[in-house]
């Protein structure tokens, strides 16, 4: 059980960096001139074309009718609103508010795990699941503002990345992450190509642009989101979600490297609190383990 759970979180370590890392190469690819809709879309659509060929050349079996379904709603429907949601709530509140709201997700996870899926609640996992969103208040620091509607988005991006994580959770019990993966993939990039026609498109322009991505569509979600079902699976909906909090500290380490940004105590502290959680959830399984796969 324990190796299973220490190799379920190496899986959502790798998820979480290869998420946090999409900050980064999002800056080069918005410099370039592309934006926010064009990315997503391009960010889809060649992931879903490599995972597709995948899926192809190893012959790996797809996800049933409804399953499949299910899976097309997590990316066509759950992956475009939370975006949408999240980025809109950028124009009403401070970047580090809705930031540390979307964050609210790990607890969300845990609070509607225990209501619809039975999921045990002890006092250890509550406890760390809120340390790791201390921490997370800690890393991303900055000015908390904002209007009303701002934080009403910010709380509704999280609210339905929740729903995304346990519908995926319950659908991962069922089926493979890399084909699940790559119906959602494909799913988001129907969505996004849609958007694409009605408002155009802004592409990249210049090969750092395009490079940043590229990196975005295999990194960013290729790596990151069928390590991220593996992990999930192996550990459940509510643990896999509290070890992504790694996100932001993977963010502001490569901001440093990469970007020249300063680190801050309070960056150091919080991915300290974070690193903590993290390490107390890989080494305690949940107290009714079968529970979470209902």
């Amino acid at each position: 059980m324990h190796n299973e759970r220490f190799v379920g979180a190496a899986y959502v370590a790798v998820s979480a960096s290869a998420f946090g890392a999409m900050a980064i190469f999002a800056r080069f690819a918005r410099d370039s001139g592309a934006d926010v809709v064009t990315v997503l879309f391009l960010r889809f659509v060649i992931s879903a074309v490599l995972m597709s060929a995948v899926m192809f050349v190893t012959r790996r079996r797809w996800p049933s009718a409804r399953n499949t379904a299910i899976l097309a709603a997590m990316g066509g429907i759950g992956y475009v609103a939370q975006s949408y949601a999240f980025f809109e709530a950028l124009n009403f509140a401070s970047a580090g508010l809705v930031a540390l709201l979307l964050y609210l997700y790990p607890i969300l996870v845990t609070v509607l795990g225990a209501v619809f899926l039975r999921q045990r609640l002890t006092t250890g996992r509550v406890l760390a699941v809120l340390t790791a969103l201390a921490g997370t208040a800690l890393t991303i620091g900055g000015e908390l503002s904002g209007r009303p509607l701002g934080a009403v988005l910010g709380v509704s991006a999280a609210l339905i990345y929740s729903v995304y994580i346990l519908v995926g959770n319950r659908v991962m019990s069922q089926e493979a992450p890399l084909a699940s993966a790559t119906v959602v993939m494909m799913a988001a990039a129907v969505v996004f190509g849609g958007l694409i026609g009605v408002s155009g498109a802004a592409w990249p322009q210049g090969a750092t642009g395009w490079i940043a991505v590229l990196m975005i569509a295999v990194v960013s979600t290729v790596i990151a989101m069928v390590s991220f079902f593996i992990g999930m699976q192996k550990l459940g909906a509510a643990d896999a979600a509290c070890l992504s909090t790694l996100e932001p500290v993977v963010t502001f380490v490569l901001a440093a490297i990469f970007l020249g940004e300063a680190i801050a105590l309070n960056q150091v502290l919080g991915g300290a609190v974070i690193l903590g959680a993290v390490i107390w959830l890989a080494r305690h399984p949940p107290a009714a383990a079968g529970t979470e796969r209902g």
